[in-house]
């Protein structure tokens, strides 16, 4: 597998991407199966076919806050800056993200990068539909930026296939479907830019690199081909 970069842009492939971002890719259980699309017409039956296959990963974690000063008294004037100085709090302050990820196996497996959820108490996945189910973590890679979460849902969840990224090549078409800026469902498209990047981003960099736009919020999220299988993971984005 092959990660992928994008941003101004770039997305690695298979299982990495982040405005820009990155992806591996590794086998899954079977399927279900999704639309296809073919140069010339519009992706959006493909789009259609994909969105419940991507979730939006939220994450809360509880964070040491403050300056360590004690707070204003309640007769102070300065009394309300308690609060933009994190001070009268317990010293503890929770502390929110979003991301995105994609389920690789019915059973409710989805792939995500690791840095959106390291140092998470609490993990939600929030479907296409809006449902949302508390997840956990099965396993994580720093190297690779991998997470695995699992969660249970009582309804039947549609999975997406993995290609093959190594037969990827520069000028394919892809989409890439995610999380940006929290807003949940956006689907951009663009081309494969160039492949076997190395951005210093560890022993494994190679990433596949595309102009589909991805920005913060679509990490961990998948990048398509237009058969519908995950060809990378938005990991990291490059961007002056």
């Amino acid at each position: 597998g092959v990660a992928a970069i994008a941003g101004a842009f770039f997305a690695p492939a298979l299982l990495k991407v982040q405005a820009p971002e990155f992806a591996i890719a590794q086998p899954s259980g079977a399927p279900v199966a999704v639309g296809r699309a073919t140069i010339g017409e519009d992706f959006s039956a493909l789009a259609k076919s994909l969105m419940p296959a991507v979730v939006n990963i939220a994450t809360r974690q509880t964070v040491a806050r403050g300056d360590g000063l004690p707070a204003f008294g309640p007769n102070s004037p300065l009394n309300e800056f308690n609060d933009l100085l994190g001070r009268g709090q317990g010293g503890v302050r929770r502390q929110s993200s979003l991301g995105s990820g994609f389920i690789i196996d019915a059973a409710g497996y989805v792939v995500t990068n690791n840095h959106v959820i390291e140092g998470a108490d609490e993990i939600d996945v929030i479907l296409s539909d809006g449902g949302v189910f508390p997840a956990k973590l099965v396993g994580t890679d720093e190297d690779v930026d991998l997470a695995l979460l699992k969660f249970e849902s009582p309804n039947p969840l549609t999975a997406v296939p993995w290609a093959n990224s190594d037969a990827a090549e520069v000028g394919q078409w892809v989409v890439a479907i995610g999380n940006p800026f929290g807003l949940g469902g956006t689907v951009t498209a663009g081309i494969i830019s160039a492949r076997n990047r190395d951005i210093s981003a560890g022993a494994y960099d190679d990433f596949i690199q595309t102009d589909a736009a991805i920005n913060k919020g679509n990490s961990g999220g998948p990048l398509f081909n237009l058969r519908g299988e995950v060809v990378g993971i938005n990991t990291a984005i490059i961007s002056p």
